[in-house]
């Protein structure tokens, strides 16, 4: 004997019930996993834990000038971390952006004091940090010598140039008062031109990445050679502009704290090397190469920056400075490693 129809008719609508569950839990576990291996969201989760945590240990935080004084600080960390960034997504590090971050702006304040006018010394700057990022990247790709020892070498030989130059003195900025003005003058109230300059370099370097060739380029070069090179990538031409767009930016960096301090310092940038390296993978950026994000390696800056600004509003010890950024540095390479591996997954199962 038939079930009557609204017997059929009920177990219809269950199956089809349980079929739109099951769609809806793919589709959620889909969107889930699509968020996960997005490489800004780990560092977007931690500024904003930053952000609750020192707001509440300290009133000052969230004021105006100690804000802006964050977005100050992100901006020369920020712009370095954005080459750095761009070049340990293509599988290469280089250490001596922060000593180049010193010797271009010592050397400026050298020709200033010859007077020489400002554009000339712009140029002549650029060109310093050209050619240290073409020797760096030629004994890198040529010569097969890793990048890590070629870059840590330059950084080396440059601080004893800066210091034999300097002699160890305060070299101040001498040159153009409309230069300076704009490379880190002041808009309004604290905020300065060089947070404008950084977003322009970061929205560029993104753009780049994201959205031509070159940037799968850069990709390809860092995740997978082999298979980069068998598909016609130039890989060495790759990775030397990725040096010399890495030792540019570092230079222009020094010449915005340059011209916001008034002065250089033999010491200036010191230890910046391993920040922007944090900064980049705390963004997001896998040591690795391959995997990696501009934008979140400036927000990584930032996060630096608020938690330096952060303990020393609560008065906190320097050096818990040193061991919070190493803490995250850590544990943002560990979830990397994890989020790339769950990505790798779900490419296979496909």
């Amino acid at each position: 004997m038939d079930p009557p129809v609204s017997k059929i008719i009920e177990r219809g609508n269950m199956e089809i019930s349980r079929t739109v569950v099951r769609k809806t839990k793919r589709e959620v576990s889909r969107l889930l996993q699509n968020v996960l291996t997005i490489p800004e969201l780990g560092v977007l989760t931690a500024v904003v834990v930053v952000l609750i945590i020192f707001s509440l240990l300290s009133d000052k935080f969230l004021h105006v000038q100690s804000f802006a004084s964050i977005l100050v600080r992100t901006a020369e960390l920020g712009i370095v971390a954005s080459g750095i960034a761009f070049l340990m997504i293509s599988g290469e590090f280089d250490l001596s952006v922060s000593s180049i971050f010193a010797f271009v702006p010592v050397v400026s304040a050298l020709l200033m004091k010859s007077g020489f006018p400002f554009v000339v010394i712009l140029i002549i700057g650029i060109g310093i940090a050209i050619i240290v990022g073409f020797i760096n990247s030629q004994i890198t790709v040529r010569v097969g010598l890793p990048s890590f020892i070629t870059t840590l070498g330059m950084m080396l030989f440059l601080r004893g140039l800066v210091l034999a130059l300097s002699r160890g003195f305060l070299l101040p900025f001498a040159g153009d008062k409309i230069a300076e003005y704009i490379l880190a003058g002041t808009i309004t109230g604290f905020f300065r031109f060089s947070v404008i300059w950084s977003l322009i370099i970061c929205g560029i370097f993104t753009f780049v990445l994201t959205q031509t060739r070159y940037g799968n380029w850069v990709f390809a070069s860092g995740g997978n050679p082999n298979a980069a090179y068998m598909a016609g990538i130039p890989i060495k031409r790759v990775k030397t502009l990725n040096f010399l767009l890495c030792s540019v930016v570092a230079a222009i960096a020094g010449m915005i704290a340059f011209a916001r301090l008034g002065m250089v310092a033999p010491q200036q940038g010191e230890g910046m090397e391993l920040e922007a390296i944090a900064s980049a993978v705390i963004g997001g950026c896998l040591l690795t190469g391959g995997y990696g994000s501009i934008l979140g390696a400036y927000l990584g800056a930032l996060m630096v920056a608020m938690i330096q600004q952060g303990l020393v509003l609560v008065g906190a010890p320097p050096y818990w400075y040193r061991a919070f950024v190493g803490f995250l540095v850590v544990a943002a390479a560990v979830l990397n490693h994890l989020v790339r591996v769950r990505f790798k997954a779900r490419l296979e199962e496909r």
